[in-house]
């Protein structure tokens, strides 16, 4: 059996998760199921996310682009077909993420803090043959967080898109996945705010409908304080 290369299941597994939801194919989501169930199975061990398996030997820390593009397929997974085991999973990982992988001055490194000493421990933000792990990153923390209502999360994106920014103005075309990471928050800011003025308005129609119905009992009690006093006369 040949290695599995650490990122292909949850990428393909993402793909397989989008099409089957999009094109109505149930056997393409419970083929994206059965990808997160191997990982969850034979690279998930203790709590830690191992890179690789080969005959059956899962081992290597995994690195920060596998846990993201792991939580992004699983965001996706989710959309398709709830399983609650899934969102188990995905807090799992985004837990980790915060506690091996974030630098306190905003983003995400490479590496996890216990991983074997390096020369220096990248952080990468720019775009390669693949996404950016911290562009992932900042998007799916970001949509789990609103999802949850978890603040940490969103706070967490929030905080690789300012530390990130200035690598960003200068050389926007190679960090394409934190400018899209960007452009959903923003647009998730703009529904927010669209549904906050359409609460407004209804708030607005309910304290409409109220005045008058006080005014209206107002008026049906002095009706009927006058009835009331020509009848005793």
């Amino acid at each position: 059996m040949r290695a599995i290369n650490r990122a292909e299941i949850p990428v393909g597994g993402r793909g397989m998760a989008i099409a089957g939801r999009l094109l109505e194919r149930r056997d393409w989501i419970e083929s994206a199921e059965r990808a997160v169930d191997f990982i969850r199975a034979t690279l998930w061990r203790d709590g830690r996310l191992l890179a690789t398996c080969k005959d059956g030997h899962a081992h290597l820390n995994a690195y920060l682009d596998d846990h993201v593009y792991l939580i992004d397929a699983l965001l996706e997974l989710l959309q398709a077909r709830w399983r609650a085991d899934d969102l188990d999973f995905t807090i799992e990982l985004a837990e980790l993420v915060l506690d091996r992988f974030q630098d306190t001055a905003g983003g995400f490194f490479f590496t996890s803090d216990d991983h074997e000493q390096l020369i220096q421990r990248p952080k990468p933000g720019h775009d390669d043959a693949t996404p950016s792990g911290n562009g992932i990153a900042a998007r799916v923390l970001a949509r789990l967080g609103h999802l949850l209502g978890e603040a940490r999360y969103t706070e967490a994106a929030e905080r690789t898109l300012k530390a990130l920014w200035p690598s960003v103005e200068n050389t926007p075309y190679g960090h394409t996945s934190l400018l899209a990471a960007l452009e959903e928050k923003d647009a998730r800011i703009e529904e927010l705010m669209g549904q906050k003025q359409h609460l407004q308005e209804q708030c607005g129609k309910i304290s409409d409908e109220a005045n008058h119905l006080r005014q209206w009992v107002v008026r049906a009690r002095t009706a009927g304080g006058g009835q009331r006093r020509r009848r005793a006369h």
